[in-house]
């Protein structure tokens, strides 16, 4: 075969001959239907005056850069189809997603391979284009021939993403977007990757993956944006049951930050659809103003008994692995919860297992009120060059914590 590679915009405008050798039109857009195959291309519209014609891809002879020519001359008006994905309407200029560049690219054109099966030629998607050769030979195409044009662009490097490596966004009857194949990939990607990956997506892309992804992964992203706001109008966008499975995954504190910039109707909606203990926990972190300690501190921490002895800590800790990850220091409270000692988590690797925990703790116990503005926790880290601090109630119990990451995000704010 002559031509084994054609790129989309040059398949636009392709004439289109009958079995005769007549022109019955001109290409206007080229659709699949993925539920049938994900690759070859079904339809060509062929537009021909006022009505644009339906070709199936088995009614195609042979294809080339010179033209399309039929096997069948029963042609039908085109009805649009709500399980068509059309080139040129659904997919050129569309953002994808490179899951392995992390990022999100445009689509400049689309590499179709001419294959042949039983004397007939049909067109499959091998790749779409999104680098500066797809620019160039767009740019061009209609004001140079093609085959001159592909001479030019030898020299620039082709930029391409395989389809099958593609999250497609495909339009469905409501004309929202969505995602339509597997989201393995994703759910794989560091949620900070796949965080700046939502943060350049538009609204309705950004609600398609967040209803796509599992909650673990979805809450993970949420919590990795910046924006409080664009967390906001993420959780917005999704039906409350959504968006509730969502939050209970984050952390309570990032989790009342989100619920925060929501109009109280669509938080109060978002907080019943939630179990009742991570609920409470949010409800109660939510009645902090968010520039204090309260409205900062997490509740997630450990907090053992005064008289807990090493090998009773490790015991208990054995059970915990959900917090192992993030923790570096025990609290000890009297039976009234009363904040008495923080133990660094350290000290106790190093300890017999009869020693009792109130012994490894320093002397001074930093601590600050949940009244606390940031300013002053800010102070506070940065002076005592801290990692954990502990957050009291008016009466001394032990209320939360605030981390050095909560420290940090506050100034990145700034």
């Amino acid at each position: 075969m002559a031509e084994p590679i054609i790129y989309f915009t040059e398949l636009l405008s392709l004439p289109v001959y009958d079995l005769k050798g007549r022109r019955l039109g001109r290409v206007k857009d080229a659709a699949l239907v993925p539920l049938i195959d994900p690759a070859r291309v079904d339809r060509f519209l062929v537009g021909a005056g006022v009505t644009w014609l339906s070709v199936r891809y088995d009614q195609v002879s042979r294809i080339s850069l010179d033209g399309i020519h039929l096997n069948d001359e029963k042609l039908f008006p085109y009805h649009s189809d709500e399980y068509m994905l059309r080139i040129g309407r659904d997919l050129l200029d569309q953002q994808i997603i490179d899951v392995d560049g992390r990022k999100v690219v445009r689509v400049n054109d689309v590499t179709l391979e001419i294959q042949n099966r039983d004397g007939s030629d049909f067109i499959k998607v091998i790749e779409v284009d999104v680098g500066i050769r797809s620019i160039f030979r767009r740019l061009l195409q209609g004001v140079l021939p093609p085959r001159f044009i592909r001479r030019l662009q030898r020299p620039i490097a082709p930029n391409s993403i395989r389809w099958d490596f593609c999250d497609i966004i495909e339009p469905d009857p409501q004309r929202r977007l969505r995602l339509n194949i597997s989201h393995d990939r994703l759910e794989a990607m560091h949620p900070a990757d796949l965080a700046d990956i939502v943060e350049e997506l538009g609204s309705a892309e950004r609600e398609a993956i967040f209803e796509s992804i599992d909650t673990e992964a979805a809450a993970d992203a949420l919590s990795e944006i910046d924006d409080p706001r664009m967390q906001a109008r993420i959780l917005e966008s999704l039906e409350p049951e959504v968006a509730a499975d969502i939050v209970e995954e984050m952390s309570p504190d990032e989790a009342a930050d989100a619920l925060s910039e929501l109009a109280d109707s669509a938080s109060q909606e978002i907080l019943e659809e939630m179990e009742s203990e991570p609920g409470s926990e949010v409800r109660e972190l939510l009645e902090f103003e968010e520039d204090t300690a309260g409205g900062m501190m997490n509740t997630e921490y450990v907090a053992l008994p005064e008289d807990a002895t090493v090998a009773a800590a490790l015991e208990f800790l054995r059970g915990q692995e959900e917090v192992l990850e993030s923790l570096n220091v025990l609290f000890l409270v009297d039976p009234d919860g009363l904040l008495k000692a923080s133990v660094p988590l350290a000290r106790i690797f190093l300890a017999s297992g009869e020693t009792t925990l109130s012994s490894l703790a320093p002397e001074k116990l930093r601590k600050a009120h949940v009244d606390e503005d940031q300013d002053r926790l800010t102070e506070l880290f940065d002076k005592y060059n801290l990692i954990t601090l502990p957050i009291v109630d008016s009466e001394g119990k032990l209320a939360g914590v605030v981390t050095a990451d909560d420290i940090i995000s506050v100034l990145r704010q700034k």
